[in-house]
Order: C-alpha cells, then structure tokens, then sequence
C-alpha cells in the first residue's frame, strides 16, 4: 500500500489540529476554573449540575420572598407596638376618669384627648409598608382600610390574608385583617372609643348621671382591655412568624453553601490534573510538530 505525499500531510495537519484544539480546551478550563465547560465534556455531571443550579435559583428567590416578608411583617409589628401603646395610654386615661373629684369641664378635656386619639388609632389602621400597600386592607391593598363614621369606623377591606411562597413547603401569611385586629377580640376598638369619647362629654347632673358614668367607664374599660389582649395576640402572631423566618434563612443559608459545594464538585477544576495535562499536551503537540516537520521534508530528492 502506497501513502501519498497529500495523504502524509493531510494526516499530520488533522493530528496536530487536534492537539491543538485539545490544548487549547485545557487552557481554556485552567483559565475559567470550570472542569465542564459543555454538556458533551460530562454528560452526567452536567445534567446533575443544571438541576442543583435550578435549585440554587429557587432557594434565592425564597430568600428574596423571606426579605419582602420580613419587611411586611415587620411593618406590622412595628404598627401594633404602637397601637399597644396607644391602648394603654387610653386604659390610663379611663382610669384617671373614675376620680369623682373630677368636673364635667376637665372629663371634656379628657375627650379632648381621646378624640386625638382615635385619629391616631385610625392613622395606625390605615398604615401603609414600604411599597405603598394599605397594611390592614387584607387583599384589597390599594383600598383605605378603615373610614371614619359618626359612630366609630368602617372596615372597607375585606378578611384575606396576604401570603408569600417563604420556602419550598411554607406559604406564611404577611398581612392581617385589620377587621381582625381592630374590631375582633368581641369588641370595636373605634366603636370603644367614640363611646368613651360621649360618655365623658356627657354632663353629670344627677346621680343617676353619675351612676351611668361609672358603669361607662367599667365597660370601656373592659372593652379597652379586650381590645389589648386581641392587638397583643396578633402581634404575638406577627412576632412568631418572623422568628420562623430567621430559623428558615439559616437553614437556607445552609442549603445555599450545599449547593455551591455540590456544583464545585460536579463543576469545578482540579488545578493540580489541569496543569499536569496541559504540559502533557504541551510536549505531545510538540513532539507531534517536530515529527510532522521531519516527515514533510522527506524527498526523494534527497537520495540522488
């Protein structure tokens, strides 16, 4: 079998263009640290590569949702501390009212007082978080929760309650009705107040006047009490759920580092083989040249 000249270069070319090429994918790993640089390099490991990324990319968003929950909720607790002491300040003042030594002028100036207060209330109720949304509306975000009436206040939200996907089997709630904070617990806070408000402009003539005035006071002040057990109860609530949200984070946190330790095995580049097979390549692409170099410059001519 004869091998022509054409062949002898065109054989030589073919291997020395795949040393080249196989060089240079060495390089190229050494230089991006990444040991798959295509599905074809590790077939398996690529496959499992791309569902552990997909899970990595899941376990960001849920910690992305678990901040904008921690903000909402935040904003929540941070409202209804203040409502809490808003209640007491009130449960104060309607025990300050029961003094008989009292005038019906200075019980106005309580009402006064307290109708400052109910603005405050209905201030707190109409919150708002960091994007705007009505805090207490449920659903209905863009929606004034409560609306000032003649007798106290109206609810116009309605009972949803806003959820976030937090983590993989975890859907938290973070809003709450304002229905249920303001007007749950088996009394209205705004109504509470209004009825406090007249119960000490009243004038107290006589004594059943005075009689009246006690027994107000008795029941508001039983009310107020219902009214601070319900807003500490929600933000009890409130409270636990942003623990949960810590507890989840760290053990995102943890998956996190999972991952990546999961894709640097699958993934990345062993430096110490990488260089070993780059010299390797270096030499036999060499060797390879000098050969093909040899060979090309053989003739016939040569000999004669």
């Amino acid at each position: 079998m004869r091998i022509s000249t054409q062949t002898l270069f065109e054989a030589g070319a073919a291997r020395i263009g795949d040393l080249q090429s196989g060089l240079a994918k060495t390089q190229q790993q050494i230089a991006t640290g990444r040991r798959v640089m295509t599905p074809a390099d590790d077939p398996v490991a690529a496959a499992r590569a791309l569902e552990v990324s997909q899970s990595q990319s899941l376990n960001t968003q849920y910690g992305t949702n678990r901040g904008y929950a921690k903000d909402s909720l935040g904003a929540v607790e941070g409202t209804l501390s203040s409502v809490t002491s808003l209640l007491q300040d009130v449960k104060t003042t309607v025990i300050a009212a029961g003094n008989a030594a009292l005038t019906d002028t200075e019980r106005g100036f309580m009402a006064t007082e307290l109708r400052g207060r109910f603005d405050e209330l209905l201030g707190l109720a109409n919150s708002r978080d960091a994007q705007g949304n009505y805090l207490f509306s449920g659903y209905q975000t863009a929606t004034t929760p409560f609306v000032k009436t003649a007798t106290g206040a109206q609810y116009m939200g309605d009972q949803g309650q806003r959820r976030m996907q937090v983590d993989s089997t975890r859907q938290m709630a973070v809003s709450n009705s304002g229905q249920a904070v303001f007007q749950g617990g088996g009394q209205d806070v705004f109504q509470t107040l209004n009825d406090l408000i007249t119960l000490l402009q009243t004038p107290v003539t006589s004594p059943a006047a005075a009689a009246n005035l006690t027994s107000g006071l008795a029941t508001a002040n039983g009310n107020v009490d219902l009214a601070l057990n319900n807003v500490l109860t929600e933000r009890a609530s409130a409270g636990s759920r942003l623990q949960e949200l810590d507890a989840l984070d760290n053990a995102g946190s943890d998956r996190s580092i999972q991952y990546s330790q999961t894709l640097s095995d699958l993934q990345d580049l062993d430096y110490t083989q990488a260089l070993t097979e780059l010299s390797k390549r270096q030499l036999t692409l060499e060797a390879a040249q000098k050969s093909f170099m040899q060979v090309s410059s053989l003739s016939l001519f040569n000999y004669l």
